[in-house]
């Protein structure tokens, strides 16, 4: 059996993150039922326990403070691979910081690719299909009339499941957490 892989992520959950996944689900059905996200940590695998690398993710955020990025244009990474995305414009360099700090000890990996913060609207089958999709999807996003920003101020960790399926496991706020009041 395969060692299962892991991945660190910034659910997208707002007006544009419906958008996206409603975008999704026409582009690609098959995986139309993820939701909205941009990926801080690639999927790997550990390099320890999930309790290791769960304590890594929160010790290192308990020192991020939330902030925004703003979402750019639609692009894709044909040929490399047949996925379509939102490029995170500004403050993306805040991402790749964090991508960074977490990419050590029980969760270090050596990356397939350079890190690219992007929000993902779909990763197709092939280039014919992809490049399809970038045309749907730049003309909806000239479109789309709300804000592109996105807070990031919590990330969740997760573990692949079946079927094209991912399993949250712990979500980390960013910052430090007050006491609790008695």
């Amino acid at each position: 059996m395969q060692d299962p892989h892991y991945a660190l992520v910034a659910y997208v959950r707002s007006s544009l993150g419906i958008w996206v996944e409603n975008l999704r689900r026409e582009l690609h059905p098959p995986h139309g039922h993820l939701p909205a996200h941009i990926t801080v940590l690639p999927p790997r695998c550990l390099q320890g326990t999930e309790a290791q690398a769960v304590e890594l993710v929160e010790r290192v955020c308990q020192d991020i403070n939330p902030f925004e990025v703003v979402l750019g244009n639609v692009e894709h990474f044909i040929p490399v691979t047949p996925t379509v995305f939102i490029r995170v414009a500004h403050a993306a360099y805040r991402l790749r910081e964090l991508h960074d700090k977490l990419n050590l000890d029980s969760l270090a990996a050596e990356e397939r690719w350079p890190y690219m913060p992007h929000l993902t609207i779909a990763k197709l089958d092939s280039e014919d299909d992809a490049r399809q999709a970038v045309d749907i999807a730049t003309q909806r996003w000239a479109e789309f009339p709300e804000s592109r920003t996105v807070k990031i101020e919590e990330l969740t960790f997760v573990r692949q499941g079946q079927n094209n399926t991912w399993i949250d496991l712990a979500p980390v706020p960013l910052g430090r957490r007050l006491a609790p009041t008695r």
